[in-house]
């Protein structure tokens, strides 16, 4: 492989491969990078089992992760202080596919940035494996035309709460979840080091309710919060 490599442009600590393939000159992915603070939800019991390689807790899988990016590039754009998601929806396991996916920008990003963050939402430009928007869409059939919406999210990681409003689409919230008994907040830490989507996430209690178009009606079900740092070649470690 290191033979085909042709030559290496820097760009504002990113840079772009140009490679020399079966006798023609073809470009490799846009090099992007993002760190932030994501908040998830889905259908499954708090806890979600898919965390673990098990089955959804009802068969089939509902959710949506959207983050907000503190520092990010794509190529020479700059990504900061903007936010995306996703919504989506599989009849069964997310692993036998038949997903249906949408992708949700900032409606604040430029023609440019919405253009880097639609293909980052989409899996493009990444390394096989190398993220969870890479990893779930190969599993989808149906994707949605993109929607640039206004996204208000507040996420508070140390009191594990979220809070996001995506103008005209879904409302969603989250709490840590509770002890039956006393009602204190109860705190549960995953790591997973070789994880595609974060190392450490705490795992709180959502609640989300969508109009269209992808329904999503969840009330006291899993939710986690991490700090994620994403790369064209998967999680930053």
């Amino acid at each position: 492989m290191a033979s085909n490599l042709l030559s290496i442009h820097n760009h504002h600590e990113e840079y772009t491969r140009t490679w020399f393939i079966h006798g023609e000159r073809v470009m490799a992915n846009t090099e992007w990078t993002m760190q932030g603070v994501e908040f998830a939800n889905c259908n499954c019991s708090t806890g979600c089992p898919c965390q673990f390689n098990s089955l959804p807790t009802h068969g089939h899988c509902r959710a949506h992760t959207f983050f907000h990016i503190e520092r990010g590039r794509y190529g020479d754009v700059v990504l900061d202080g903007l936010r995306c998601g996703l919504m989506a929806t599989w009849p069964g396991p997310i692993h036998e596919g038949n997903g249906i996916w949408l992708s949700v920008v900032d409606e604040r990003a430029n023609p440019a940035q919405r253009a880097a963050l639609e293909a980052i939402s989409h899996g493009k430009d990444t390394d096989p494996g190398g993220s969870l928007f890479q990893v779930f869409h190969t599993t989808v059939s149906k994707i949605l035309p993109t929607e640039f919406r206004h996204i208000d999210l507040d996420i508070d990681y140390g009191a594990r709460t979220a809070t996001l409003r995506v103008a005209g689409l879904l409302e969603s919230d989250g709490e840590s979840i509770r002890n039956p008994v006393t009602g204190l907040p109860h705190q549960a830490r995953v790591s997973l080091p070789m994880g595609f989507e974060y190392t450490e996430a705490e795992f709180i209690s959502g609640k989300a309710k969508t109009t269209a178009p992808i329904d999503l009606q969840f009330d006291g079900t899993h939710a986690h919060l991490a700090k994620f740092h994403w790369s064209t070649h998967g999680v930053v470690r």
